[in-house]
């Protein structure tokens, strides 16, 4: 009967039906004095004859409440349940009558009659379904229950728009309606639980002497649903049960959120704390984080690369199996990981020329530029010719009795000699019958011999016995075996611009080869940093094969476990295609709009609205979504010790150079533009 008439009330606010009312009196008892059932009887009739209206007083009408109309962004007018003043001492209406004679037939006692008294006005305060509400949703005793609640007024499937009242400005900003903070919708068994992206003012004006409505949307996360005799509270995506007009919508429990993030298991990692309460921790799958790729993006300033080196971190703690191969263009991940990883520079770096394909070689040979194609296309069958060579172990043979003799093509992983190959092109040059033109011969033995001679590319020509060292080459560069350091940092700063995009090319390649000729056994993590230097949104822009070689890793990686981690200060210049296969994407502050609209693109339509506030959030503070998370969340990334900190080893000083300070700049100067 309490039930009933908890939800008799609210009818008074236009959100509960008129059933309970007809219930109700049908089951009044016959022993219920004569007063009693004659007020039944006016009420019976009452509510047949006007179902549909408001029910007007017994002995004098009241005025008519008047919804108010909310202007909201949509051009679309929202109305709000109109609610009556009471005035105490006045006729009892229709639904007030029927909520004394509940209470009367509950406790058995005749209906006493009005007494006259003073008219006074009450505020309204909404009404709460106690039977829904429990201890964690109930505010302190003498504050109004309608600022810590609200009614969902609209719902379109992802996204719902609730009525409230702001709060009183406060200390507390946990006591706020506030964007990136989650809110939640009471559902009975369940709650459903909503990242607020708007808030608004219902006539866009604030008065500090009343309430202030106000319009609060949200987009849906998923639900909460309470535990059962068989398992416990959970968390789910999704909404398998959508909320109704005038559902009750409060800020979410603090054990709803710890249910939704304080997720543990071997898998799971925390990388900070939410800053919706920083009481709760912010927890990553790990598995599902690595294994679907996943994107670091944010403004230089924002914190990138402490957000960066923390999530290495704690990836290499959770999988210390993974091998991590970091593509380091400003030398700057050794100083984080020193006790972890191996680093590779210009001085012992190695991977042979004949490592390379045919296009990854023509774009080291031409510097970056377009190729000849009629010199690209010589290669094609020379280098071919200069394979058989190495693998017959003899000298002079010529093209005319070489190229029949192998299957090899100018892409195979075969070993062979430069000075073999510029053999094969003189044996080309003196032939009176040879198919290619005798210039573009000369042309591209040029080529060949300025390559050969530049110190800055002795990483591929650094070895004059050329044997099939594939095994030790690869193995340095993707630590098998891991001997303790399973990260391989591969330092770039001092290696030619012009051909990084050829070495990336031929890397991303070659790990993917390996795990997947390693059937499981080898689990590879690629980190990219500025990764929109290798994969340009514009395609004339970029070396393609590089661009095919991450794209290949990024659609087909997973199967194979080669996994992918894109980190960049300009997502707006990545190849959204690309950046589109990472599940999970932390996304730093971004004040560029062509940035935050790349993002916009490449996530869930669920989270779309939660870019808007990007170019706001603070430093080491990020907006994260995807499949490596509970839900969107807005995060602040932990503080890290000094070991994890990236960046160069320097010595404090003033700023003065001595003169063995200045020799040692001009050495350096010098050897990374020796040519």
């Amino acid at each position: 009967m309490f039930d009933n008439s908890a939800k008799t009330v609210r009818n008074s606010t236009g959100f509960a039906s008129s059933e309970p009312v007809t219930r109700s009196i049908d089951s009044v008892s016959t022993d219920v004095s004569g007063n009693v059932a004659s007020t039944a009887s006016t009420i019976r009739q009452q509510v047949s004859t006007e179902p549909s209206q408001p029910a007007s007083p017994v002995t004098a009408p009241a005025a008519p409440a008047v919804a108010p109309s909310i202007a909201t962004p949509d051009n679309a007018n929202i109305h709000a349940p109109a609610v009556a003043p009471k005035i105490q001492g006045a006729p009892q209406t229709v639904h007030e009558m029927q909520a004394t004679l509940s209470a009367q037939i509950a406790t058995g006692s005749p209906s006493p009659a009005p007494t006259p008294a003073p008219a006074q006005i009450t505020a309204p305060a909404p009404v709460i379904n106690m039977a829904e509400a429990r201890p964690d949703d109930r505010r302190d005793a003498d504050q109004a229950r309608n600022r810590a609640m609200g009614y969902v007024i609209s719902c379109d499937g992802g996204r719902v728009v609730i009525r409230t009242v702001a709060d009183l400005v406060t200390e507390d900003e946990t006591t706020q309606w506030a964007i990136g903070r989650l809110i939640s919708i009471n559902m009975g068994k369940s709650r459903i639980v909503g990242l607020i992206y708007k808030i608004e003012s219902t006539d866009r004006t604030w008065n500090e002497d009343d309430e202030n409505p106000i319009i609060v949307r949200a987009e849906l996360q998923g639900e909460v649903f309470d535990p059962t005799d068989t398992s416990e509270a959970v968390f789910r995506k999704g909404i398998s049960n959508y909320p109704h007009a005038g559902a009750i919508a409060h800020r979410i429990r603090v054990n709803d959120l710890k249910i939704i993030y304080e997720k543990t298991g071997r898998s799971c990692a925390s990388v900070g704390m939410l800053s919706q309460d920083e009481t709760i921790s912010a927890n990553i799958n790990v598995d599902e984080l690595i294994s679907k790729h996943f994107a670091i993006l944010g403004s230089t300033g924002s914190g990138k690369s402490s957000a960066t080196s923390l999530i290495l971190h704690r990836i290499q703690e959770n999988s210390p199996g993974l091998r991590i191969l970091i593509l380091d263009p400003h030398n700057e991940y050794t100083r984080g990981f020193r006790d972890t990883s191996a680093t590779i520079d210009l001085d012992t770096f190695d991977l042979p020329h004949w490592m390379f394909q045919l296009d990854e070689f023509a774009e080291v040979l031409f510097r970056g530029n377009p190729a000849v194609v009629a010199e690209r296309e010589a290669l094609r069958e020379l280098i071919p010719a200069a394979k058989v060579l190495y693998s017959q172990n003899q000298e002079g043979v010529s093209l005319r009795k070489t190229t029949n003799n192998s299957t090899a093509t100018a892409d195979s992983p075969v070993p062979y000699r430069i000075s073999d190959l510029l053999s094969v092109i003189e044996d080309q040059i003196g032939l009176l019958d040879s198919t290619m033109d005798r210039p573009t011969l000369k042309s591209l033995k040029n080529r060949i011999d300025s390559l050969k001679n530049d110190s800055r590319f002795r990483f591929m020509f650094s070895s004059r016995m050329i044997t099939d060292n594939a095994m030790e080459t690869l193995g340095k560069i993707f630590r098998i075996p891991s001997e303790g350091k399973p990260i391989s940092i591969l330092q770039m700063a001092e290696i030619p611009s012009e051909v990084v995009s050829s070495l990336v090319s031929v890397i991303c390649r070659l790990a993917f080869d390996l795990t997947m000729s390693s059937a499981g056994r080898l689990k590879i993590l690629v980190v990219c940093e500025e990764a929109h230097r290798y994969i340009p949104d514009d395609k004339g822009l970029g070396f393609a094969p590089t661009r095919q070689a991450i794209a290949r890793i990024a659609k087909e990686g997973r199967k194979y476990g080669t996994y992918l981690c894109i980190i960049s200060q300009r997502p707006g210049e990545l190849d959204a295609t690309i950046l589109s296969q990472c599940s999970t994407v932390f996304a730093l502050r971004l004040s560029n709009e062509v940035d935050q609209d790349i993002v916009r693109k490449a996530i869930s339509a669920s989270s779309a609205s939660t870019i808007s506030f990007l170019s706001s959030i603070g430093n080491r503070e990020a907006i994260a979504f995807g499949e490596g998370l509970a839900t969107p969340m807005r995060l602040r990334f932990s503080n890290l010790p000094n070991e994890w900190l990236l960046g160069h080893d320097r010595e404090d000083n003033d700023g003065n150079l001595s003169d063995a300070d200045m020799l040692d700049v001009l050495t350096q100067w010098k050897r990374v533009n020796q040519q």
